[in-house]
């Protein structure tokens, strides 16, 4: 009788892949990902994140540090760059081709991301002409699992007179995309930084070329990521 194989590499279970992706986001900085943020980003209970924090350890997606939290290892970091690169294809197809708005096509590229297979999203990928980036401004990693990182600075925290090109919108709430939206704050636009209030008020920006001002909120203007073209 042959001894069985165990394959290296089985199919992941949707809840693998969304964990991943999970952890992938919290130690994108090159730290760890705390368990707690686990839980409530995923919104379940502190022994669900320990008992798959476990397995994941085991066949080998992450490794998990005592009183640190737990880090992708390679294997699993690819795997999670897999699903977000399906995540942020679909995000793109669903609002160009197929009218979605870019405030609620996160939810419906959520519930695609683990069916669709390889191939259909190569040729989505391929229609939409190899994109770099989804809706958002987020980077979407290569089939080889290479990923941009750009150096941002949130617009909260940017220099008075700086201008800037607004890169990435750092939330999926359908309320503040459609805001943001309505107020011309979408991935590609140009602005300066003309004022900011003190004691954490709001920020002051203009539009380039047109020089149209906005006044947005501290809040709202710590989710808009941006990067410097200059002075």
């Amino acid at each position: 009788m042959q001894p069985t194989v165990r394959d290296p590499n089985p199919p992941l279970t949707r809840s693998v892949e969304d964990y991943l992706k999970v952890i992938y986001h919290l130690s994108s900085q090159g730290g760890f990902a705390a368990t707690s943020d686990i839980a409530a980003m995923l919104e379940v209970s502190s022994p669900s994140v320990s008992g798959m924090v476990k397995r994941l350890s085991e066949t080998g997606l992450i490794e998990h540090v005592p009183y640190r939290g737990v880090q992708l290892t390679p294997q699993g970091r690819r795997a999670a760059l897999r699903m977000i690169r399906r995540h942020r294809i679909l995000e793109l197809y669903l609002t160009q081709h197929l009218g979605y708005d870019w405030g609620g096509v996160h939810a419906e590229a959520e519930r695609l991301e683990h069916a669709v297979s390889d191939d259909l999203i190569e040729r989505m990928a391929s229609a939409l002409g190899q994109p770099q980036y989804d809706p958002h401004g987020d980077p979407i990693p290569t089939a080889a699992g290479d990923i941009e990182e750009a150096e941002l600075v949130a617009l909260a925290d940017a220099r008075v007179g700086t201008k800037l090109e607004l890169r990435q919108v750092g939330t999926q709430d359908p309320a503040r995309l459609r805001y943001f939206a309505e107020q011309g704050l979408t991935p590609g636009v140009l602005l300066t930084v003309s004022e900011r209030q003190p004691f954490d008020g709001p920020t002051t920006i203009a539009f380039v070329p047109s020089g149209d001002p906005r006044v947005v909120g501290r809040d709202l203007a710590r989710l808009l990521w941006c990067q410097e073209i200059g002075s």
